[in-house]
């Protein structure tokens, strides 16, 4: 996958609800640090998460490590997203980080603030070297739409969505009015754990079989296919060091046409346009 002109790595860390809880502090940044040294590079977090923890823990999580070799995404509250308060949201970010810039800065989602004022703050704190490139989180289609049509709305670098197996509504017309636009994807809750559809899906017999042929867990196989598209960044979240690294691992699964057609019939793409999901 290539943002701004980097390769990154397919999967990276996600880190929603981490940094929320002290006495998790040091399982936390093992995991991170984990991840990294397993050779993940994208870290996603927002100031949102934890109203800035997240931040100061990956901050500190990536300190051992050389920072031009990571690549870090933020993200700005929408009633943050104006000329005025986006640079000190950006300050803050920066500062719980203890770096001077971010490779990519997301609007987490629409709202009240003009999308127009939201790209002029972005496009200022690029010219000032804050940030790498921009992009936008929980856009549908006429969200981009409308981002592509007020100046310099080119210049998103990526929408951030929720995407897994049993969450396709993008694939009806987001996903490929994102191809189109060559607008990489970067998928949050790919595995669909810790819910009712996480435990559906590891009780399917066809994700069951086709995790025992790559020798696999169902977790690894639905990574695997959240990123069969070049263009798509996956951001499992994982506070366990051992599920980081398989969870990285699962980079290297190449799932052959029949299983993606198997995983098809089970999961069919949607027939009709879907209202974006978001948790």
């Amino acid at each position: 996958m290539n943002i701004h002109q980097k390769e990154l790595f397919p999967i990276g860390l996600g880190t929603w609800h981490m940094g929320e809880n002290k006495n998790k502090k040091d399982q936390e940044i093992k995991a991170l640090r984990t991840g990294i040294e397993y050779g993940a590079t994208a870290i996603d977090t927002a100031e949102m998460y934890g109203e800035g923890g997240s931040e100061l823990l990956v901050g500190e999580a990536i300190r051992p490590f050389n920072r031009e070799d990571l690549f870090l995404i933020s993200k700005v509250y929408p009633w943050n997203a104006s000329k005025k308060q986006l640079p000190i949201s950006l300050e803050n970010s920066l500062k719980r980080l203890a770096t001077d810039y971010l490779d990519l800065y997301l609007l987490h989602w629409t709202g009240n603030v003009p999308i127009e004022e939201t790209i002029e703050a972005l496009e200022e704190a690029k010219k000032a070297g804050k940030i790498k490139a921009w992009g936008v989180s929980n856009f549908d289609v006429k969200d981009l739409k409308e981002m592509y049509e007020k100046e310099n709305g080119q210049y998103c670098q990526a929408n951030q969505v929720l995407y897994n197996l049993g969450e396709r509504g993008i694939e009806f017309d987001l996903f490929p009015f994102m191809k189109e636009k060559q607008l990489p994807l970067i998928a949050y809750a790919p595995i669909a754990e810790g819910d009712s559809l996480g435990a559906n899906l590891t009780r399917n017999k066809s994700l069951q079989q086709i995790a025992e042929n790559h020798q696999a867990t169902i977790f690894q196989i639905l990574l695997a296919w959240s990123i069969r598209y070049d263009q798509t960044l996956a951001i499992p979240q994982s506070s366990n060091a051992e599920h980081v690294i398989e969870n990285v691992k699962a980079a290297g699964i190449q799932l052959s046409e029949t299983e993606v057609k198997q995983l098809d019939e089970e999961f069919p793409k949607p027939t009709k346009k879907q209202p974006l999901a978001i948790i």
